[in-house]
């Protein structure tokens, strides 16, 4: 608390939420939804297990099909799921 300036509750929740570690714990998170936001929501119905370990994504897919084809864009889904959670949370997605 700062009694010499004042801040308003929403800046400093804001600082707050811009710190790597606080960042990286809310992407964690909210990472089911991003998830369902990239592959859509048929695509997400087969997702069986999502789990972030150690910065490596593991999908498991029931789909033989869609896993397949998530299998050969998995960079591009490590690249959309680190920019719309605006930071690298991701190295590497392992599909399964």
């Amino acid at each position: 608390m700062k009694r010499s300036k004042t801040q308003p509750i929403g800046v400093l929740l804001e600082e707050f939420f811009q710190r790597p570690y606080v960042a990286a714990k809310v992407a964690e998170g909210r990472l089911h939804d991003t998830w369902r936001e990239i592959v859509g929501e048929e695509a997400d119905r087969e997702t069986t297990e999502l789990r972030l370990e150690n910065h490596i994504l593991h999908v498991r897919i029931r789909s033989s099909i869609l896993r397949s084809e998530l299998f050969y864009q998995r960079e591009a889904l490590k690249e959309e799921i680190n920019r719309r959670s605006k930071i690298r949370i991701v190295h590497a997605v392992v599909i399964r």
